[in-house]
């Protein structure tokens, strides 16, 4: 990333966004955003605002952030091994934006068994009345066929 885009994120990002998507940053369990929002919508990079989870795949983990089985689109999650603190984890980070987002953990729910454990910090919440007005109306049938 070129200084440019790193003074400009340093611009539009709070603190703690920019630490989380930039610096691969933790934000503290049940003092953030979204690990108790139970509005349907989806949830889009706060970076690039391509979507990444729907709460329709969204569950309580007890952990103290947004837990999700799936991304909503594949294509936009990458998987990269993560050895820092002294544990091996899997990382998730956007395609798009390369931003940091989370972990993933094999101790979720079925039907996938996984729990996408993300940072508040790193997502933007629409909620399913305004993802028209927001330019996600494509996502809405989602929440029709429930």
């Amino acid at each position: 990333m070129n200084n440019k885009n790193v003074e400009q994120l340093k611009k539009d990002l709070t603190p703690i966004q920019y630490e989380v998507t930039q610096n691969s940053g933790t934000e503290p369990p049940f003092r953030n955003e979204y690990w108790n929002e139970t509005r349907e919508g989806i949830y889009v990079d706060l970076v690039s605002g391509k979507p990444l989870f729907s709460s329709l795949d969204k569950f309580d983990a007890g952990c103290g952030w947004p837990s999700f089985t799936k991304p909503i689109q594949a294509e936009e999650v990458i998987e990269k091994a993560d050895f820092s603190h002294f544990m091996t984890r899997t990382e998730v980070r956007s395609k798009s934006a390369d931003s940091h987002l989370g972990h993933v953990f094999p101790d979720g729910p079925d039907p996938t068994g996984l729990r996408y454990c993300i940072n508040s910090a790193a997502l933007r919440f629409i909620p399913k009345e305004e993802l028209e007005k927001e330019g996600y109306g494509e996502f809405t049938k989602l929440f029709e066929a429930k």
